[in-house]
Order: structure tokens, then sequence, then C-alpha cells
């Protein structure tokens, strides 16, 4: 049975010296100890932390990410009028390309800390709506990218048919995305066949919005086994367009209509009364909170300290990629909050008054919870995902616990992750990924074709 030493160790318990993880064949945490000496095992003489699961990602969008910040015609830029520019970027994106964007992507996530992922896929189709042979082919190529990398995958793919709240025509931007819910569903069960078997891999369901789909495709989704995800009340459009068909706010539509529980993902949440967040926290459900997305594309500030406050439950996800850092996720659901509130360590409680350390073990569980896999503890039965940081970084020099976590979270801008370890297996060393120069020279040759 492979053996890894930490020589410091973050696990549910708290900090702990000299741990001894075992690990099973198929990548599990088999065993774990504190207190014994190294032997003959691989050491890991840092600071070790659980892998960070990442709740939300659109992979293909890495590939635009920072090639959207152009002020519009109209003297202003919008969620809306970058949603225009995605529209136009996927023209040439094929299959090939999207599997070569998310290799990138994940190795470069992994790179930062994050050892897994949830990919809310919604582009299915070719550039004129047809379906590939394989109705699934743009879904699984993220699946066939991560079993090159390492990352550990939930795949969502996503159930898209109209353009507005609840039934208003798709715009033509859209066709890619579009299927009825009959034909979503040969592309779920494709993606549950890939991944069966696979303890690095799983597979739910992502209804986008309620401006994609009806009431009644809500429901069937709803009703399929396995982790649900959703955009909701990303942006007061939105929020102004469901009041106006329904009569109800978004969040408050959804809980009121669907049994929204721990099974649920609401991602971004943003625009939400005080009492709908309340009761998105009373729910069980994951707050998907994206922040270096939601500061790119404007959508405003998630109301943290009052969802905190009761009892909700959250995890962090990098979406369009305009950020692919862990930490800085961390750091900027924080520090926006700071922003807003004029104070400081918002994130924090009597228990844990380190934000770093509150972050992390609220991101772990969130987002574990999300990906509806056994990730996010350094524990028996959870997959044996371990990031290890090194303590002789300039940014982490002299910190040791919860202060190191803090250091880690909010100081500086180089990258202190030397090791990651997902299943058992090292995907990276000295702070780069194994299979770095490969995935990057598919990625570059991808880009040429895209861009030529």
């Amino acid at each position: 049975m492979p053996e890894f030493h930490a020589a410091r160790a973050l696990l549910p318990s708290g900090w702990a010296e000299d741990v001894r993880i075992a690990v099973s064949a198929a990548g599990d945490i088999a065993a774990v100890t504190p207190g014994q000496p190294a032997g003959g095992h691989p050491r890991l003489p840092g600071v070790v932390l659980p892998g960070l699961p990442n709740l939300h990602s659109h992979a293909f969008q890495r590939a635009m990410a920072g090639a959207t910040e152009r002020r519009g015609a109209e003297g202003q830029d919008s969620f809306w009028s970058w949603r225009e520019t995605m529209y136009r970027f996927l023209g040439r994106l094929g299959p090939e390309e999207a599997e070569a964007i998310a290799a990138q992507l994940q190795l470069e996530l992994l790179e930062w800390g994050f050892t897994s992922l949830a990919e809310f896929h919604y582009l299915h189709h070719q550039p004129d709506g047809t379906p590939y042979a394989e109705p699934a082919e743009m879904v699984l190529r993220n699946l066939a990218a991560a079993r090159r990398t390492g990352m550990g995958l939930t795949l969502l793919p996503v159930l898209y048919r109209h353009g507005g709240i609840f039934g208003l025509p798709p715009a033509p931007g859209q066709r890619r995305f579009l299927n009825e819910l009959e034909a979503w569903q040969r592309i779920l069960a494709a993606c549950r066949a890939a991944v069966a078997g696979d303890p690095q891999a799983a597979a739910g369901m992502a209804p986008h919005s309620l401006r994609a789909v009806t009431p009644e495709m809500l429901r069937a989704v709803a009703a399929e086994p396995g982790p649900l995800h959703i955009h909701i009340a990303e942006q007061p459009r939105e929020v102004a367009e469901c009041l106006a068909a329904t009569g109800a706010r978004p969040v408050q539509w959804l809980l009121d209509n669907l049994p929204v529980d721990a099974r649920w993902c609401l991602v971004h949440a943003t625009h939400m009364t005080p009492e709908e967040t309340a009761a998105m926290a009373r729910s069980g459900a994951v707050a998907g909170l994206c922040p270096s997305t939601e500061a790119s594309l404007g959508d405003g500030l998630f109301p943290l300290p009052e969802y905190l406050a009761a009892g909700g439950r959250f995890g962090v996800g990098t979406d369009s990629h305009v950020g692919i850092s862990a930490r800085d996720e961390l750091r900027l659901l924080e520090t926006g909050q700071r922003l807003q509130r004029q104070a400081r360590a918002i994130a924090a409680s009597e228990a844990l008054p380190h934000p770093g350390r509150f972050l992390l073990e609220g991101a772990l569980a969130g987002g574990a919870q999300a990906l509806g896999r056994p990730v996010g503890a350094i524990a028996p039965g959870r997959r044996c995902d371990l990031v290890e940081l090194d303590p002789e970084h300039p940014t982490l020099l002299g910190l040791e616990g919860d202060a190191l976590l803090d250091g880690w979270v909010f100081s500086g801008q180089d990258n202190p992750v030397r090791t990651v370890i997902v299943g058992g297996k090292r995907v990276v060393e000295a702070g780069r990924h194994l299979a770095r120069r490969e995935v990057f020279g598919e990625y570059r040759r991808a880009m040429r074709r895209m861009l030529g």
C-alpha cells in the first residue's frame, strides 16, 4: 500500500505533525496516522493541505480570458456585451481545440492548488447547431483532458433550450448550446457511462438557468440523481425579468417551486433579499461563488456575512478563468467584502478567527458537497488529494499554522504550491505540472488554428 509522510498537515481535527498517509490502490486514503516517523516513504517536507475543489468551470472560456475587456460602442461594457463577444468566439472551436484548452486549464488549476473540478458544460454542438455524431463529444473532451492531466472531474452536462424566462426564443449565438430534454438526457447518459467505475470522475446535472429552461424541464432534471448546479440571480436584469414573468425573484421562485436541498449548487446567487439569503442557507444548498469572474463581469457582491450568519455553505470556482488560483479566489471573496463593509476579517468566527483557515475549510466542505465526490479532507475514505506548500517561500517564511494560511491567502502574487498529489499520484513537482510542455504545446497549436 503506497504511503506519504507529511511533516505538517491540516486534518479535520486540526494541525498535526509527522503524519503518515496510507493510500489504497484506487487512490483513496486508507489511514491517517500522526506522530509517525517517515521511514522510507515519500516525504512531503512542507505544509500539506487537502486539495481544493473548484465547483464552477466553463473550460473553453480560458482561451478568451483577457480578450473581452474593450469598452463598447455605447460607452459601456457589461455581462450582456461580454456574452455577445463570447458567442462570436465560438465559431472556430471544435472538439480538438476544446480538449487542448481544457487540458491547459486543468494543468494551471492543479499548479495553483485546485485538485478537482466541476465542469458546467453547455457547448454541445457544431457551429451551426448540428449535433456531432456522438452528441456528448464536446463534454467528454473534458474527461479526456482530465485523464491526461490527473484532475479529478465532475461532468455537469448543461440543459439549455431557451433565451429568456420562461421559454423565450434563443439568440442565434446560442445555437451550439441548445437541446430538447430528451437529447440532453442522452448526453447525460453518455457522461454517466463514461465515468462509471472511475474513482477520479463523477457526473451530475446542470439546468443552465431560469432563462434557459422551462419549469417542466427543470423539474425533470431535478428528478435525476446526483449533484445539480444552476446559475441564478447573477445579474439585476435577470432578477427584473424573473419578477416580470413570475412575480417572484429567481432564488425565491426556485426555493418555492423545486425541492432544493444539499444536492444543489446555486451558482452566483448574487442578487438576493435578506429573506432569500436566509432561506437559501436553510435549504442546505451550496453557494457557488466565483469572485474573480464576478468581479470581471461587474456582477456585484454576494451577501456573505448574512449568509454565513444563517449557517450557509459555500465553495469557490473560477468560472470564466480570468483567475486560476485557488488562493486568489479565497482572497477576493474576503477582500471584496472588506471594500463593501469597510471592515476586516469578515469570513471568520470565534472558533476560527483567522480568515485564511475559515475560508479554506468552508470551501473544502462546500466544494466536496457540490462535486458529489469524496474529496476535501485528509481523512480515511476521501480521495488522496494533497497540496504541499513551501514554508520557505517568501510569502510564508516564519509563519505557522493558521497564520501560515493567512499568509498563503492574503500575501503576495507568487505561487508557494510545491507538490500536488491527486488520487495518490503526483501531478505537480517543484511547482510545475509533469506534463506541462506537452499540454502547452497542444494548447498553443489549437490557439493558432483558432486565431489564424
